[in-house]
């Protein structure tokens, strides 16, 4: 039975997308807030998404926050003979720093997001787990939010001694290079259109020259006249 919308979206999203990854055999996922990085059972494999992106809302004075550092824990193991396997899973917690509170809050997610974290974990169980080629994980540098510098004192994950993830000089390098490119056009692009307002404007210059000696031409006349 689930415990909040969030929970419930994780196993609608998890199950949805194993029943198409791996249609042969029963996966359950389970919510375990106990879960401790690296003390594995026998036979367990460990996935740690360190770049989650989520909102967390304090029950003490509701204060809310945006943070693109959620931790998130997994445990996965499949028994080959039976065709079973077992995810269990812990979203750590970040402290109000508001108003200082104990307590510990959990975060929600959209459902995009969460979409995209099952992904990484299914090609993190297809490496662990069935020894294949996962692919390619959902890595996305330059739109994560820019939130300020993570609070560790606040942090549930940090104070378990979990390394927050950090960009590799690699994928920064990647995101340049592409940033790079697509930008590559733009200053063409504006030094056409800086031209063509140049031009405009020293066309109008020009006319309002001639109409300026057209009235001045126009007012020698009537002062001859008279």
């Amino acid at each position: 039975m689930c415990t909040s919308l969030t929970t419930c979206e994780w196993k609608k999203v998890f199950y949805e997308k194993m029943e198409v990854a791996k249609p042969a055999d029963s996966w359950e996922l389970i919510i375990d807030p106990n879960l401790k990085p690296s003390e594995l059972a026998p036979g367990w494999k460990q996935y740690v998404e360190q770049h989650a992106s989520g909102r967390f809302h304090c029950s003490w004075c509701w204060h809310t926050w945006q943070s693109a550092h959620v931790v998130i824990l997994f445990h996965m193991h499949l028994d080959r003979a039976r065709r079973m396997g077992s995810v269990r899973m812990r979203v750590f917690k970040q402290l109000c720093y508001e108003c200082g509170t104990a307590r510990q809050d959990e975060s929600s997610m959209l459902e995009e997001n969460i979409e995209g974290l099952v992904d990484n974990l299914i090609t993190s169980l297809r490496e662990q787990c069935y020894d294949e080629d996962g692919g390619q994980y959902r890595i996305h540098v330059a739109s994560r939010p820019d939130s300020g510098p993570h609070r560790t004192e606040f942090c549930e994950a940090c104070q378990e001694g979990i390394v927050h993830w950090k960009p590799s000089e690699k994928l920064l390098e990647e995101e340049a290079t592409a940033y790079t490119f697509s930008e590559a056009s733009k200053p063409r692009a504006q030094a056409g259109s800086g031209y063509n307002f140049l031009s405009l404007r020293w066309c109008l210059f020009w006319a309002s020259l001639c109409l300026l000696a057209v009235y001045l031409q126009f007012s020698f006349r009537s002062l001859a006249f008279l």
